[in-house]
Order: C-alpha cells, then structure tokens, then sequence
C-alpha cells in the first residue's frame, strides 16, 4: 500500500503541516536556519554540478585565467631584473627593451582578463537558465501537500531572487576566485624562488587573516541566509496582499496589511544591516593585515640588503608580491557578501530540488485507457495529519454513466473524495477501483486525464478567452473550442465581448463575472472530454439564474459520464442517482432524493433548514 510520509528530504522538517485539499487554504513555510544545520559543502557540490556541464568552456576560461596570472606574477619579476640588471648598471638600451617586453606581459594580461570575463558571463547565464529551468520543472513534478504548506510569495522568492544571487556570484566572482587562487599559490612559488627566508617573513601573518576570515564566515552567513528567508517571506506577504486586495478593502484592513508589511520590512532591514556589518569587517581587516604585510617586507628586506643576504631588486619584487599575495585575498573577502549571498539562495533552491516529487519517474505504471467509468472505493481510511481521520471506512460501488451527489455539513470529508480519487493524496488504508484497476497502481497523468474537475473557484488564465477554453485539451481546433463553448451555453457572453474568443483576460479572469468564469470552467471540461465527472461546489456561490443557465450548461457535460457531484445547494442535485450523506468522515444516509425524504434524518433536517431558510 502506498504510504503518505511528509518526504524526508532536507527542508521537509521545517514545514509546518497543514490541512489541505481542493478547498484548501495556504500556510506561509519558513525555512529557519534554527530547524537544521546546513550543509555549505553539499551546496557547493550540487552547484559545481550545473557548472561542470560546461566542461570545456571552464577550460577555456581556466586557460585564459593562467595566462593573465602568469603575466602579473611575471610584472614584479621584471621590475626586480630591471632594478638589478639595468637600473644599477645604467644600461638604458637593456632597461628600453626590458620596458617594452614588461608592456607586452601586461598588455596580454589585460586581454586575458576581459576575454575570460566575456566568456564566464556565457557560462553563467547558462547555468543559471539551466538550474532555472530545473527548478521550475522540479515544482511541476511536487504533490498539492507541498504547495498547500508554500506561501507562494516564498516560493517566488526562490524562482527569482535567489536564482539571480547565484547568477551575481558566478557572473561577477568565478573568475575572481580562479584567478585568485592562481595567483596565490604563483605568487607563494615566485616569492619561494626569489628567498625562502623573505616568504617566511612575508607570510607571517597569513595563518591570522585565516582565522579572522574563517570566524567571521560562519557568522556572516547565518545572516545572509535569515536575510534571504525574510525576502522571501516579505515577497509573500506582496504576493498575498495584492490576490487578496478586494478582501482587504472590504474589510477596511488597509492599515493591518501596511502594519504587517512594515514589521517584516524592518526585521529584514536589521538582519540586512547585521549581514552587512559583519561581511564589512573583512575588507578593512584586509587591508590592514597587507599594510602590515608591506611594513614586515620593507624593514625585513632592507635589513637583509644592508647585510648583503638579498638585493634591492629582490625586495622591490618582493614587495609587489606581497601587494599581489594579499590583493587576492582581500578581493576574496570583497566577494565575500556575494559568495554568501548565493550559497544561501544555491541552498534554500536545492531545498526544493531535494523535495520527493509527487510520482517516482523510475516507477513504471501502468496507462489508464478506454475508461469506462466505474468507480469503486473499498473500505478507504483517509487523514490529512497523522491521528486525525477524515475519511473513515468509506465503501461505494458507483456504475459507469450514474450521478452521485454528496452532501453533508461543512468538513464533513467532501472535498476529500476528489482529492483521493484524483490522487493528490495517498490513502492511509483501503483501494479505489476504476474500471477494476486499483488507481494507486496507475499512471497519475493517465489517471487525472480521465477526470474533469469543474471547482467552485475556477483559476482563469491572463490569456485568451479561446486558449483558456483550449487549456482543458491543448490539440484542440478552433472549432472544437468553439463548440464547446455552446454546448456550455457560454458562446453568448463571449459573443458580447470586445474581442470575442480573442479577448485577452486580466488575472484570474477578473474582468469576468463569477459565473462567466464558471461556464468557461464547464468549456474547458467539456473539451477535455473526461469519462468521470467531479463538480465541487460550481453553483454555490452564483445567483439563481446564473444557476439556471451553468445547470443547463453541465447537464450537456454531464450527459453519459459518471458524475460525482459536491452540492451545498440540495436543490442541485434532487435527480443523483445515488446521494450519499457525509457527517464526521463516515457515510450516514444513502439513497435517492424522494428516499432520504422519506427516512426523515440527517438527510431530511439538511433539506427543511435550507427550505426554511430559502423562504425566509
């Protein structure tokens, strides 16, 4: 049997679980540095991974990178020899020559320099399009649990703002750091050539800047990474605020939301200040550490050129080489704030790459194909949370072509019955049958293929009214949306509109009314042709003659195929075949309509309070 474990991958412990469902509501996950220790060489690795699909291209630029290095470790040493060789001895004619070959060596670094940042910036855009992409086809394969316990403001926030502090880090830093690394270690085996004794003296005070780097590291990036968390939690915070405008206006809490936004604007601006502040100390610190660096190199040096040990050319190469040995590190700890930047957001993206997807693509399932229609649930037992049931021992036997309505106060499980049927949740106990095959064992993409869902909330895209209607089957002809559009009596106030089926929508379809979105929604069903039918609620939250006319609209859609219909309305659906009475999880009443009347229970005081309260 199929299990339903909250995925035990590295962001799965700081989600906060939570009820959810078709009609479900959203909560706002924060992935909290407190929850989990990170992993900055596992990130680091899986970022390697994207870029190491350009192998070749690093090459080339790891070419360019050496040969720039070489020609700025070869400056300091032809001033040495020019000092030594020409400038003591007065030779002009070897000093001019040795100036135009010095002016060669620099001219071929600063053209190894720009061209491997022209290429690195193709590798990163690359990268970055790829690792995009990736994510964004990851959050395709992830179940409704996931989403249902993802602000979407957070989850946007990954898709972009931690996406683009990858992007800066390798677009500004990569060659940086390669050419920083190189001209260390060049700098280290010059120095090591020129005297030993004078590297020894000139890297006295390297093993400190390592310790104040690697100190001040691990504080400065638990602030980098609390800064990106509450980007993200400020960008939900938009994102709610401006889906959920017209409540906020009607409830008049303008000054909540601006109250809330300030709140989270103000703790974002003191982790941004405290990141800063402390990535900040390091580049002073370095140029402090180097100025000290110059000091040790002069007086060492002058002490031993007075002794005869070393010569003046030695020294003054020396002493560039010093600059060259601590300019790396000080452009490693400028680059420090983007580095920690992007490890924080490679980390909190690889969170989601790391989450189970809804389906296994190594698991082989098989199609679902020639539906029939029925429909079978053998002693199902279902709870969103672990100790919580919603669905106890649910059994029902529904034949291919018959209408069942179900009905009950709210939570009563309803909606649940679509969310198992279709799959977005596992059960915790028992089989559902279509046609005799267990679902669990099917293909979800066959399987949701042959259902057509038309919700009480209908989700409209800013696209055409025609590409909205083709959405439900994307092969389909102009003709055919056309005519699904009739057969959902929708032609008419399509008909009306500016541009008819061309018209371009706003978000969700506001320029449209609530049923005006329904009928499309029933279109949109009616052209993907499905064998089993499910309408949560669609005329719940109409009018009775827009109720009227989406009524006409599904009985064209509901005509041959098995229909399971969720009804607050019981007015709605007094012609079921089968109406089932959900209360606490279990089915209490079953029956037609005229039957349940008749048994005078639950069934009976549902259909005289609704009575009573349509008279009143």
């Amino acid at each position: 049997m199929p299990n339903r474990k909250t995925p035990s991958s590295p962001s799965s412990s700081a989600i906060r679980p939570g009820r959810l469902g078709l009609g479900g509501g959203r909560h706002r996950m924060v992935f909290s540095p407190e929850d989990k220790a990170k992993d900055v060489k596992g990130t680091s690795r899986q970022l390697w991974s994207y870029l190491q699909q350009q192998k070749k291209t690093l090459i080339i630029v790891f070419i360019f990178v050496l040969l720039a290095s070489a020609a700025n470790l070869a400056g300091p040493f032809l001033i040495g020899r020019a000092i030594d060789n020409y400038i003591e001895l007065v030779d002009l004619a070897g000093l001019a020559r040795l100036l135009l070959i010095m002016l060669a060596v620099y001219a071929v670094a600063a053209a190894a320099t720009w061209l491997q940042q022209y290429i690195i910036a193709s590798v990163a855009q690359d990268t970055v399009l790829r690792l995009r992409q990736d994510l964004f086809s990851k959050i395709q394969t992830l179940p409704l649990r996931f989403f249902d316990q993802q602000a979407h403001g957070e989850l946007m926030s990954r898709i972009t703002n931690d996406i683009e502090s990858i992007n800066l880090a390798l677009s500004t830093s990569l060659t940086r750091l390669f050419s920083g690394a190189i001209a260390v270690l060049g700098t280290f085996l010059a120095m090591v050539w020129l005297s030993p004794l004078m590297t020894a003296i000139t890297l006295a005070v390297v093993p400190l800047i390592m310790l104040v780097v690697r100190l001040i590291a691990r504080r400065t990036r638990h602030f980098f990474l609390n800064q990106q968390e509450k980007l993200g939690h400020l960008n939900g915070i938009v994102e709610e605020t401006l889906t959920g405008q017209r409540a906020v206006k009607v409830f008049g809490r303008e000054e909540r939301v601006i109250k809330e936004f300030v709140a989270v604007s103000n703790e974002l601006r003191q982790i941004g200040i405290r990141a800063q502040i402390c990535s900040g100390i390091i580049p002073p610190l370095m140029h402090m550490f180097g100025s000290v660096s110059f000091a040790i190199v002069a007086g060492a040096g002058g002490l031993l050129a007075t002794k005869g040990i070393i010569t003046v050319g030695v020294i003054a190469s020396f002493i560039q080489y010093s600059r060259q040995f601590t300019r790396p590190l000080n452009e490693l700890a400028n680059l420090f704030n983007t580095m920690q930047l992007a490890l924080a957001g490679a980390e909190r993206v690889f969170e989601i790459m790391a989450e189970e997807p809804e389906e296994d693509p190594a698991l082989k399932q098989s199609k679902l194909a020639a539906v029939q229609g029925k429909v079978v649930f053998d002693h199902v037992t279902f709870g969103y949370e672990p100790g919580v049931t919603v669905l106890k021992d649910i059994n029902l036997s529904v034949e291919p072509g018959q209408t069942i309505a179900l009905v009950g106060p709210t939570g009563a499980g309803k909606t649940t019955f679509v969310n198992l049927l279709t799959r977005f949740y596992e059960l915790d106990q028992g089989k559902i049958y279509i046609d005799g095959r267990d679902i669990s064992q099917l293909d979800k993409a066959s399987l949701r293929a042959a259902l057509g869902i038309v919700l009480q909330d209908t989700h409209l895209f800013s696209e055409t009214v025609r590409d909205n209607i083709r959405f439900g089957k994307l092969t389909a002809s102009d003709a055919e949306v056309e005519r699904a559009a009739r057969l959902a009596h929708a032609e008419p106030f399509i008909l009306r509109l500016k541009e008819g089926y061309d018209t371009v929508l706003s978000q969700d379809g506001g320029n449209l009314s609530q049923g005006q979105r329904q009928l499309l929604s029933i279109a949109r069903a009616i052209l993907a042709d499905p064998a089993i039918l499910i309408l949560d609620e669609a005329t719940s939250s109409v009018d009775t003659r827009t109720e009227a006319q989406i009524q006409r609209a599904m009985f064209n859609l509901m005509r041959g195929r098995t229909t399971f219909v969720i009804a607050h309305r019981l007015s709605t659906i007094q012609n079921a075949d089968l109406i089932l009475v959900i209360h606490q999880g279990r089915i209490i009443e079953r029956g037609t309509h005229r039957q349940l009347l008749d048994l005078k229970g639950f069934y009976w005081d549902l259909y005289q309070n609704q009575f009573r309260y349509q008279a009143g």
